[in-house]
């Protein structure tokens, strides 16, 4: 069971005293220094006498070898215990130095099958919305490729959640944080892999989003404070079925137009909603189309609607309303997105999908422009 330890230095000064931690592998960039956790962490060995030693160096999409060097530096300074502050990237570079760090290094890590430890591993999330300090995933970076590293034990064995760590982001990396959180928690409650336990998960997260993003993005203490709760119990439920259709086919946009993540999703999102409600009779969920109709008509609940239609509109609406742009594709760019959905990702999906439909899905998705 995760702990959520208190904010304040007496809290975590008797957490990190009660773990038994000597010397912290400190994971996180440079706009922790702003942050007063970053002031907490520089003054904790004065105080307590437990050594911080700090890597920072990992990028926006972590590599493979900013792992290695983490790793190397975990085991060189003698540390017993990792702490990540930031949004994804330090969260997923923490998990798997976490992971790696008892692995026999004399061979790639990522061949191995992973070996689960003990090593106590604090996250202290900075953005509400990837969840990742619930999940057992992490994304890195090796010769070039996107490769997704799962296991249980990667999960932070506590979590700070600080809504002053929110305070100062840009306005439109907030709201793709949310949309992010958002498309977490409506993909796992459609998941083919979705439990009882996930939609709680999932329904909560949905409920509180809603009840919270006016606050969350008037900048108030309980509106972040409440939208990083969202976001965790978002990815504890895609913790439990992973994600769908969505993920599967916003990471091209990312990249290509330069989107935020959750932007991404959320566009997919909104595209895939009203046609998987409309075309339930090619549910591939082993529990069958009317278990799928009954799900939409259960999640429209969660969302405040009178039918799923009305749910994919209310979707559509509130991403209309955060005023973010849409790019523009080519015919060309269809094709390629087209092209570059991972179809391994399109397995926890519960309607079927072809080449044609999610050609169709981008073009509907993006504003379409014609080939000069």
């Amino acid at each position: 069971m995760q702990k959520i330890i208190d904010k304040s230095p007496e809290a975590l000064d008797a957490y990190f005293k009660e773990a038994g931690a000597e010397k912290i592998l400190l994971v996180g960039g440079k706009s922790m220094d702003r942050l007063e956790i970053g002031g907490y962490f520089r003054s904790l060995e004065e105080r307590t006498g437990i050594k911080v030693v700090r890597f920072s160096d990992f990028t926006p999409n972590p590599d493979y070898t900013s792992v290695l060097a983490g790793v190397k530096l975990y085991k060189d300074e003698g540390c017993d215990m990792v702490a990540a502050v930031g949004g994804g990237s330090a969260m997923d570079t923490a998990k798997c130095i976490k992971m790696y760090a008892t692995m026999d290094d004399s061979t790639e890590f990522i061949s191995q099958k992973i070996v689960p430890n003990n090593i106590e591993f604090l996250a202290v999330p900075t953005t509400a919305g990837t969840g990742s300090e619930a999940t057992r995933y992490a994304i890195i970076y090796y010769n070039g490729n996107k490769i997704s590293v799962t296991d249980y034990s990667c999960i932070p064995t506590a979590v700070v959640f600080d809504p002053d760590t929110l305070s100062g982001l840009p306005v439109y990396h907030k709201k793709a944080a949310m949309l992010d959180a958002l498309c977490h928690a409506v993909e796992s409650y459609w998941s083919v892999h979705s439990t009882d336990e996930s939609k709680d998960f999932a329904e909560q997260a949905i409920r509180l989003l809603f009840a919270s993003c006016k606050a969350y993005l008037d900048n108030t203490e309980q509106g972040r404070a409440d939208m990083l709760r969202a976001a965790n119990l978002a990815g504890q439920a895609i913790n439990i079925t992973a994600t769908t259709a969505g993920h599967a086919m916003c990471y091209k946009l990312t990249t290509h137009y330069g989107l935020a993540h959750g932007h991404a999703a959320a566009l997919c999102v909104r595209a895939l909603f009203p046609f998987m409600v409309e075309n339930t009779a090619l549910c591939i969920d082993p529990r069958g189309q009317s278990y799928l109709e009954k799900t939409f008509d259960d999640l429209a609940e969660v969302m405040g609607c009178h039918s799923p239609a009305a749910a994919a509109e209310k979707f559509s609406a509130f991403y209309d309303s955060l005023g973010l742009d849409t790019p523009k594709a080519t015919e060309e760019e269809l094709e390629m997105l087209s092209g570059s959905v991972n179809t391994e990702r399109l397995k926890n999906h519960p309607i079927e999908l072809t080449k044609e439909s999610i050609y169709s899905l981008y073009k509907n998705m993006l504003c379409t422009i014609h080939n000069s």
